[in-house]
């Protein structure tokens, strides 16, 4: 997705009961969103079905959900509110909850608490679809493209498609560490005043998991735009970055160059199985969940590997229930079609099979935290509304300015459900401490 590619698309449905101020509708790019412009076509029995569905999984929850025509679902909480009932279920009963993303972005459906409603849907998201349905999940489901597995030249596409957007456009919502995962604060509600510093403690709690300390050589695999490797580089260490975003390898060089440590950190446009020598520390920060379970092994054998005897790796990984994790393995959702192609959120049981099964590694420790993410991403959301115009500014349009709304609201969600949770593993290899 760039930013030439975002400009002309937009939003489209109908405005019958406007619930929340939103952005003027723009003339539909079926160019750029083609599954976003067209409403499917489907049959009558297809939106039938799709409808009594809907009635099914919402009707009971604490949820208002109020149609054009005045009928309503649900035993009251925050509002869903369904402009477009056909369009809706035509998404719905074509796409399932690709559909339901996709007719979010063409504003088919409004919520004055985007977050409020997507949080009580993310807490019952095992009981939404009927346990029959369930278990013909591989009959109906999507499946994820295969030109999105995360191979050597896939994971570069992947990693492309949303890290090399624009440097410009993290950095209008992010705070000035541009840090890119959960930050851990020491209280709620999280204020924007206190975030860089909240992040910077995320990264201190992982670089003292590995022992980064005056001499270590580490292996840091998954750049982000720079913060750990600074703050590992300021203890003294001898940092190599692993990265395959051009435009965030740009950037950490020049803030490496500013803070004069170019002698301590290489910052490498690498695939992490390309890595080569030994290191006393490994660290990655939310890098796993872009692996894929396919090569969720080789990505643990590589830390064996590169792992001097002794030595520590740090990781931070959301995860997910397993159960849920192992509904979605395979299948193709709407954030891996329109904000992490090829992603896969592991569970903490995944995580640690895989340790077990295919290193020689330990896992010593391991440190949950979802509270502190929910706010970072709140945190982060209110930050991208308000400068909603500085984002339109940079050429991305209405339509991936919804779309990254929803993303961000999603999200956070998930954390404020409990359906996703963020962990710190601090991993060991056996040998004499260094």
């Amino acid at each position: 997705m760039t930013t030439a590619e975002s400009r002309s698309a937009a939003p489209r449905g109908t405005d019958d009961h406007p619930s929340e101020p939103t952005e003027p509708a723009e003339p539909a790019a079926a160019a750029r969103w083609p599954d976003v412009a067209a409403v499917p076509r489907t049959s009558w029995p297809v939106r039938a079905v799709a409808a009594a569905l809907v009635r099914h999984a919402l009707d009971g929850l604490p949820l208002r959900v109020r149609f054009a025509d005045g009928s309503a679902l649900g035993r009251g909480g925050p509002l869903l509110e369904v402009r477009d009932a056909r369009a809706f279920h035509a998404r719905l009963g074509s796409r399932g909850l690709i559909g339901f993303g996709e007719s979010y972005m063409a504003r088919e459906w409004e919520a004055p608490d985007l977050v409020g409603v997507l949080t009580v849907l993310a807490a019952h998201a095992a009981e939404l679809i009927p346990a029959p349905l369930q278990r013909l999940r591989g009959l109906w489901a999507h499946r994820q493209p295969a030109a999105q597995r995360n191979t050597p030249r896939g994971s570069r596409t992947n990693v492309g498609r949303h890290y090399d957007l624009s440097n410009d456009l993290f950095a209008l919502f992010l705070d000035e560490t541009l840090s890119y995962s959960s930050a851990v604060f020491r209280g709620f509600p999280a204020e924007r005043s206190l975030l860089a510093a909240a992040q910077q403690r995320k990264v201190d709690r992982l670089l003292d998991l590995a022992g980064v300390r005056e001499g270590t050589r580490l292996l840091e695999i998954g750049t982000g735009w720079g913060e750990l490797a600074l703050r590992a580089a300021a203890r003294g260490a001898h940092v190599t970055s692993l990265t395959l975003s051009q435009e965030q390898r740009r950037l950490a060089r020049e803030r490496v160059r500013a803070a004069g440590y170019a002698d301590r950190v290489s910052i490498e446009l690498r695939d992490y199985r390309e890595a080569g020598g030994r290191y006393d520390a490994v660290v990655s920060v939310e890098m796993i969940e872009a692996v894929g379970a396919e090569f969720w092994p080789v990505y643990f054998r590589t830390i064996d590997a590169r792992l001097a005897p002794g030595g520590r790796a740090a990781l931070q990984t959301i995860t997910m229930p397993h159960a849920r994790m192992l509904a979605a393995r395979g299948t193709h959702t709407w954030i891996q079609k329109y904000v992490f192609p090829g992603g896969l959120i592991p569970s903490t049981r995944a995580v640690e099979e895989a340790v077990r099964d295919h290193t020689a590694l330990s896992v010593a420790a391991r440190d949950g935290f979802g509270a502190h993410y929910a706010e970072t991403l709140r945190l982060w959301r209110q930050r991208f509304a308000e400068r909603a115009e500085d984002v339109a500014a940079l050429g991305f349009d209405a339509t991936f300015r919804r779309m990254w709304t929803f993303y961000l609201a999603y999200s956070e969600a998930g954390f404020r459900a409990g359906y996703l949770d963020v962990q710190q593993y601090l991993l060991t290899k056996e040998g004499p401490a260094r």
